[in-house]
């Protein structure tokens, strides 16, 4: 009965050594900066935060038109029409705070709409990547979890390579050894 316990743990540590994780990682921002694509994106984004800051200009003038108008003729207003006044400058003024506040997740709304494609782009070939060279385990390389990463293991330039896209800069780091 040892004898057949024996075997039977041998027959799994040997199953288990077969089964061994590939491990890899991906860049995922450096293939998104290498992309023709981005340039749309980047001209994208510069139109909308144009589109955001003339409309935040325009409410800006406005404040400033209501504010001059008011404290030239205040005195000669009632206090009904006074009050109401001070209540629309101060809504216009709110609206600007918050707008400005709203600004940066507009932008990245816009960014991410943008970029979603090109992620989905960049998910297809890196799946390929993956099947083609039995990968098991991907991590992000700019995730604040990586701790370490072999070059050989990085499939970023691999992905580029499915894209069709040769890199403009090279990676970052030693990490542009990558065999093809």
């Amino acid at each position: 009965m040892k004898r057949f316990s024996l075997a039977i743990l041998l027959m799994f540590f040997a199953f288990s050594s077969n089964a061994q994780s590939k491990i890899g990682t991906i860049d995922a921002e450096y293939i998104l900066s290498q992309m023709p694509e981005n340039t749309d994106v980047s001209q994208g984004l510069e139109s909308y935060n144009k589109e955001l800051q003339s409309d935040l200009e325009s409410s800006i003038k406005e404040y400033e038109t209501m504010v001059k108008d008011y404290q030239a003729n205040s005195e000669t207003y009632s206090d009904t029409l006074k009050k109401q006044k001070e209540d629309k400058i101060i809504e216009l003024e709110n609206n600007i705070k918050g707008f400005r506040q709203k600004a940066g997740v507009m932008m990245q709304m816009k960014r991410n709409e943008l970029t979603g494609p090109l992620y989905e782009k960049i998910d297809k070939a890196m799946q390929e990547v993956i099947a083609e060279e039995g990968y098991t385990q991907i991590f992000h390389a700019g995730s604040n979890a990586l701790a370490f990463s072999r070059v050989e293991d990085d499939i970023t330039l691999k992905v580029l390579k499915k894209l069709g896209i040769e890199p403009k800069d090279p990676k970052p780091a030693a990490e542009n050894t990558v065999e093809n």
